[in-house]
């Protein structure tokens, strides 16, 4: 039998939609679960799997193990989509997953001999995969290749598909060996702290873990943020401002974004979803900071600006997931959403669309084409979104 390997950190992206910019954690996850976060994780896992069930057929199904652990750390995301389990891994009883369970969870699925493992989480999963199979800071000699399932709340790493559905896709691909797929060496990286308490949202590089390479479909690692110049700032600002009028305006988390709110006259947050009040000839208003999902909803009618990330091309789902499929909806969809670039930050991606994945196939759809991007004062640059 084709043998996967599944781990899934069930807290993944819990703190997301609620505000919080992360999960690490058992006093943070309790936290997103009182503020009503959901957990995602298991789902979009088990999206993965069906999508793989998909892509190689139902002829297949009955060939195809899933070596995992028991319950939230992936047997039910197996259950979910309808596969056989093989479980060789249980975290204690009554009490809340943890990062070692995630390592000892990926070393018993890896000595079962699988021949991909997939794990759902976000960099810090990450990280503790490559704790688990590697040396972190150097190459490493892992006993078979990695696919993460994108289920946190940023993801910088360059070991993950840009989607659920795509990594069942590039997990279909690698099992059939379909095209010739190869393997990559990926970077594992997370925020860098240090940077971020300096007003820049940048990465930090921990190792490597090698990864199906099946280009669009596995995203890129994020670089890092480089200073716009004023004049392109502050005439993307004053589009912006145009645009806008006297009203709401959501802006979602980055360095140009925040650029631009300091070009507008406002001292707004680095990396969460701020809500301004624009009336023209006067100076922004804030009137929510560091905003949930609940509090945006509540906020009313608004127009939505967001920025992609470096590198990688994000635009909605990646550190943003304030700005929720039901937020998005209540604004208008693709009426209502400003996306805000420089033209060399939108030429750094060679042609590569702005990526979407704001956990609603539908949604995704409905945003997906060619949209203007605001480059600056009254000129802009047609752009392709595709999820």
């Amino acid at each position: 039998m084709t043998r996967v390997g599944l781990v899934v950190n069930p807290v993944a992206g819990l703190g997301g939609r609620v505000g919080l910019g992360g999960t690490d954690g058992p006093d943070r996850a309790r936290t997103a679960l009182s503020l009503g976060a959901r957990p995602l994780a298991g789902a979009r896992a088990a999206a993965a799997l069906g999508e793989l069930v998909a892509r190689t057929g139902e002829s297949a199904r009955d060939g195809l193990l899933v070596v995992t652990a028991a319950g939230r750390l992936g047997a039910d995301s197996v259950a979910a989509a309808g596969l056989t389990e093989r479980i060789v891994y249980a975290a204690g009883a009554g009490r809340d997953t943890s990062a070692a369970d995630t390592a000892t969870a990926v070393r018993a699925v890896v000595a079962e001999g699988v021949d991909l493992l997939l794990f759902a989480g976000g960099d810090g999963t990450a990280r503790d995969v490559l704790g688990a199979l590697g040396t972190p800071g150097a190459p490493n000699d892992v006993p078979c290749p990695v696919l993460g399932v994108p289920t946190g709340v940023k993801m910088h790493s360059a070991v993950f598909a840009v989607g659920p559905r795509a990594a069942g896709e590039v997990a279909a691909a690698w099992l059939a060996r379909a095209g010739g797929v190869r393997l990559r060496d990926a970077e594992v990286m997370d925020r860098d702290e240090d940077a971020l308490g300096e007003g820049r949202v940048t990465s930090r590089l921990f190792g490597w873990l090698p990864v199906p390479d099946v280009p669009v479909r596995v995203q890129q690692r994020k670089t890092g943020s480089t200073a716009a110049s004023p004049g392109a700032v502050g005439g993307i600002a004053a589009e912006v401002a145009e645009r806008v009028g006297e009203g709401l305006l959501v802006l979602g988390p980055g360095s140009t974004t925040r650029a631009v709110a300091a070009a507008l006259g406002a001292d707004v947050s680095l990396t969460g979803v701020d809500a301004l009040a624009l009336r023209p000839g006067h100076p922004p208003r804030i009137v929510a900071r560091d905003a949930g999902e609940d509090t945006l909803l509540a906020l009313g009618p608004a127009w939505i600006a967001v920025s992609p990330i470096g590198g990688q091309g994000f635009l909605l789902g990646r550190g943003n997931q304030q700005i929720s499929p039901r937020v998005l909806r209540a604004a208008g969809g693709r009426e209502r959403l400003l996306v805000l670039c420089t033209e060399a930050k939108l030429a750094a991606l060679g042609g590569r669309p702005l990526l979407l994945d704001t956990g609603d196939d539908a949604l995704d759809a409905e945003l997906s084409g060619h949209l203007p991007v605001i480059t600056g004062r009254r000129r802009t640059s047609l752009y392709r979104l595709a999820s």
